[in-house]
């Protein structure tokens, strides 16, 4: 099966064409593109030559884009008002560079316990309007499992969609597999509390299009490499083959460069960059082998 990566560390350091560059030399075959960070800045300017550039670089090195992550942060109104009209641009890009699935965070306000209903409503309508847009670029929205600090204790708790349940429910009152899917955060289930494998036993193949794969240490959301914190990557390896995934093993764990691993803040240089892509390739593919032996039962 696939395995890929984000770009968002490496386009910012080196600029996304380099980024391309680096990890298609170290491996992977297919990419995830951060258009959260220093590549969406296109989406403000010619944004359709920016788009043909990354794909000529990506056709060069022989390596396709296969989901992307939308912009996102800066609170509830900026991201209404100044993030999501910016969509339109940031599907047609995702248009040229063929990519399938395109990761929206869902809107996010307030204090998720004791207001779910309300939220999910909200979101429902958010997503359902966003439908049309998806479809003309042939594009499908991945909504993601979130969470945010509890008020008092700061501690990481649900916000909109972390239950499994409730991500299930979304992307059934949606109705519209043609236009939507699911990624689950792997993190995010783990820092709520919950145990991954579950979480994809929960949502099932049906439902389940992709993935963001970074491991905890179910305190802080550290986005660093699997086997650097503490989620039993086995079991998840597991779940994945049981339930016949057949997605990207998508990492999102640019946190492992930063060095976010068990508290360490520090991080590589970014000379060394280039090798720490080639481990974390061969990290991401043992993850896709693994699964693989899972789906024709070789582990049972």
């Amino acid at each position: 099966m696939l395995y890929s990566t984000q770009t968002l560390e490496l386009a910012r350091n080196f600029g996304i064409l380099t980024a391309i560059d680096i990890l298609a030399e170290a491996g992977f075959s297919a990419l995830d593109l951060s258009l959260d960070g220093e590549v969406g800045k296109i989406l403000d300017g010619d944004y359709i030559t920016a788009a043909n550039e990354i794909k000529k670089r990506a056709d060069e090195k022989g390596v396709s884009f296969i989901q992307a992550h939308a912009p996102f942060g800066g609170g509830y109104d900026y991201y209404l008002g100044t993030t999501v009209p910016k969509f339109p641009a940031m599907l047609e890009v995702c248009k040229i560079l063929g990519i399938k699935y395109v990761v929206i965070h869902p809107l996010q306000t307030g204090r998720y316990y004791g207001n779910e209903e309300k939220l999910f409503e909200m979101n429902l309508k958010f997503y359902s309007a966003l439908a049309p847009l998806a479809k003309s670029a042939g594009v499908k929205i991945a909504i993601e499992n979130m969470w945010q600090r509890h008020p008092v204790t700061k501690a990481i708790c649900d916000d909109v969609l972390a239950p499994p349940e409730e991500l299930c429910r979304m992307y059934d009152a949606l109705a519209d597999p043609e236009a939507f899917t699911v990624c689950l955060d792997l993190g995010h289930v783990a820092l709520c509390g919950r145990e991954p494998q579950d979480a994809i036993r929960i949502i099932g193949r049906e439902r389940l299009g992709t993935l963001h794969v970074h491991d905890v240490d179910y305190v802080s959301d550290l986005h660093t490499l699997p086997g650097c914190g503490k989620i039993n990557w086995d079991s998840v390896c597991q779940a994945l083959g049981e339930i016949n995934y057949t997605g990207s093993i998508n990492l999102e764990a640019d946190g492992f460069f930063r060095g976010l691993s068990l508290g360490n803040e520090r991080g590589f240089f970014p000379e060394v960059y280039r090798e720490a892509s080639r481990f974390m390739a061969v990290v991401s593919k043992s993850l896709a082998d693994k699964v693989d032996l899972y789906r024709i039962g070789l582990f049972y």
